[in-house]
């Protein structure tokens, strides 16, 4: 590989990491050519950018991209998982692969923002609902004081209508 290719690598990583707030780490040892690419093309089709890369470079890239405690983690056969969308998404996906296959692909951190996560972290991550679940669980949230009051201030009219209706009934009978 000559000097404009790595260049060239080493502004396309820069911008990866610059565009994308978070990422997630992954050791690749042990994978076939294969399962790369069955891996590869399940996180495309989710809109997950999966990159294997060199380290020396990726180290030049983060620190390019203000990513500098970044740096140190690129060690040994490291690939990055990269979603334009939803923040959880690339947890989610790699750790349910590796639990529903026979996979030496591992997770050994991640990064949001300017912070560096840990696996522990990383799976987590991958717990937390859908974005759009949090925001109704936010809204429900909201909405129960509310439900609350307009049920505080019914019941009184309930229970009256039920004294009239029982009044009514007893008038009937008689």
């Amino acid at each position: 590989m000559n000097r404009e290719q790595k260049k060239q690598i080493v502004a396309e990583l820069k911008e990866a990491l610059s565009e994308n707030d978070s990422g997630i780490l992954t050791s690749y040892k042990g994978l076939s050519n294969a399962e790369l690419t069955t891996l590869r093309n399940k996180l495309r089709q989710l809109g997950i950018e999966y990159r294997v890369v060199k380290n020396t470079l990726a180290r030049f890239a983060a620190e390019e991209a203000g990513k500098d405690f970044l740096a140190d983690a690129f060690n040994g056969t490291v690939a990055i998982a990269f979603c334009h969308d939803e923040i959880t998404q690339p947890a989610k996906t790699l750790t349910s692969y590796i639990d529903s296959s026979d996979t030496t692909l591992s997770i050994f951190g991640g990064f949001l923002g300017k912070q560096l996560l840990s696996q522990e972290d990383v799976k987590s991550l991958a717990t937390i609902p859908p974005r759009e679940i949090l925001i109704a669980q936010v809204l429900a949230g909201m909405q129960a004081p509310i439900t609350g009051l307009v049920n505080c201030l019914a019941n009184p009219l309930r229970d009256f209508n039920g004294i009239l209706q029982a009044r009514i009934k007893q008038l009937e009978e008689n």
